[in-house]
C-alpha cells in the first residue's frame, strides 16, 4: 500500500510541475509580441497539458485521483519569476526565455527524480523517459532561441 501511494503521490508531482509548465507557457506568449515565440509557447503549453492528461490515467490505474489543475509551490515560484522579469524587463524577449529555461531545467529534475525509482514507476517507465525526453527537446528548442536573440 506504501508503495502505491508514493507511486501516486509522484506522479502527482510530476502533473503540478507540468501543469506549472502550461501556465508558464501561457503567460509567456502573452508576454511577448514576437509571433514566432508565442507559437512556440502556446505549442509546449498545449504538450504539457496533454502530458498531465497521460499521467492522470495512470494515477487511475494505480487506485488514485488528481484534480490537479494547477502547479505547485516550484511552479508559482517560476511563474513569479516570469512576472519579475517581464515588469523589469518591459517584455523583453531574452529575459522571458531565460525563464523559461529555469523552468524546464525544474522539470527535468523532477523527472529524473522519479525516473531513477525504475521498480516503482516500471509499468509507465517508457511514457515518463517519453515525456523527458520532450521537456528536453524543448529545452533545447528555448536555449536555441534564446542564444539566437544574446549572439
Amino acid at each position: 500500500m506504501e508503495n502505491k501511494q508514493q507511486i501516486i503521490s509522484d506522479l502527482q508531482g510530476l502533473i503540478a510541475i507540468l501543469n506549472d509548465g502550461k501556465e508558464g507557457y501561457q503567460s509567456a506568449s502573452e508576454a511577448t509580441d514576437k509571433i514566432e515565440l508565442q507559437g512556440v509557447f502556446l505549442k509546449y503549453a498545449a504538450q504539457r497539458a496533454a502530458y498531465a492528461e497521460q499521467l492522470k490515467t495512470h494515477i487511475l490505474t494505480h487506485g488514485g485521483e488528481s484534480e490537479n489543475e494547477s502547479g505547485g509551490i516550484l511552479g508559482a515560484l517560476h511563474r513569479t519569476w516570469i512576472d519579475i522579469k517581464q515588469a523589469l524587463s518591459s517584455k523583453e524577449d531574452t529575459a522571458i526565455l531565460e525563464a523559461v529555461v529555469t523552468g524546464e531545467k525544474a522539470a527535468l529534475e523532477k523527472y529524473d527524480d522519479v525516473i531513477k525509482d525504475r521498480q516503482d514507476h516500471v509499468d509507465h517507465l517508457p511514457l515518463l523517459q517519453e515525456q523527458r525526453t520532450g521537456i528536453l527537446d524543448a529545452l533545447k528548442e528555448i536555449e536555441t532561441l534564446l542564444s539566437q536573440r544574446t549572439a
